[in-house]
């Protein structure tokens, strides 16, 4: 049975549909940095996701080849995330997605090394005929937050991130969104196969106490 990150740990991937604190700890990830509307045919963030996957599956398929990955056992690839934010802007303007700066994420299996990393870009570089040189191997803590199970479309997503904003003051905390602790998003959906209306999407917002 291969390990599915999403039921392993439920209180990060599969949080019910109202808000909850929750500390995320250090996590490592194939990462590609882009800008743009998401949802203009052709744009980085689109490009970012092909990439993203090339190297996942690459190292996920690593058991079939010559180079074995010390530790590695068979596991389900987690699902697509995104950490976005504008500049000069405090949380997330959805009414001007032109402006979108994001960091495009899918989570490394702990077995998966910077080496074993720099081993997967190459292999896929050389499988498959592209440049994987915008890829890169992320580190992120991301810590204390408040995240909730958003259902419908992401442009929906304001209604949530209020509630998200209420539970966390009544809880004692305050927003902490800086540089390095951003807007997240998990997508636990295929937007070009579910209907908007039934898209499950993790919304997560660092805090921190009052």
């Amino acid at each position: 049975m291969a390990f599915d990150y999403k039921k392993e740990y439920k209180e990060f991937y599969m949080p019910k549909n109202k808000p909850g604190i929750v500390d995320v700890p250090s996590m490592n990830y194939i990462a590609v940095r882009g800008k743009g509307d998401p949802n203009v045919e052709g744009s980085e963030y689109k490009e970012s996701i092909g990439l993203l996957y090339a190297i996942a599956f690459t190292i996920k398929m690593s058991k079939m080849g010559e180079h074995q990955i010390a530790g590695y056992f068979d596991y389900v690839v987690p699902p697509l995330e995104g950490f976005w934010w504008q500049e000069n802007v405090e949380g997330i303007d959805y009414a001007h997605k032109e402006d979108f700066q994001f960091i495009s994420v899918i989570r490394l299996p702990e077995f998966v090394t910077k080496e074993d990393f720099e081993w997967a870009i190459e292999e896929a570089g050389r499988k498959k005929k592209m440049d994987f040189s915008k890829v890169e191997f992320l580190t992120y803590v991301e810590g204390m937050c408040v995240q909730c199970m958003h259902i419908g479309p992401y442009d929906d997503e304001p209604a949530t991130i209020q509630k998200m904003h209420e539970f966390m003051t009544a809880q004692g905390y305050v927003l902490d969104m800086t540089e390095q602790r951003l807007h997240h998003e998990i997508y636990l959906s295929d937007a070009r196969r579910v209907d908007p209306s039934r898209l499950k999407t993790v919304v997560r917002h660092p805090v921190k106490k009052a």
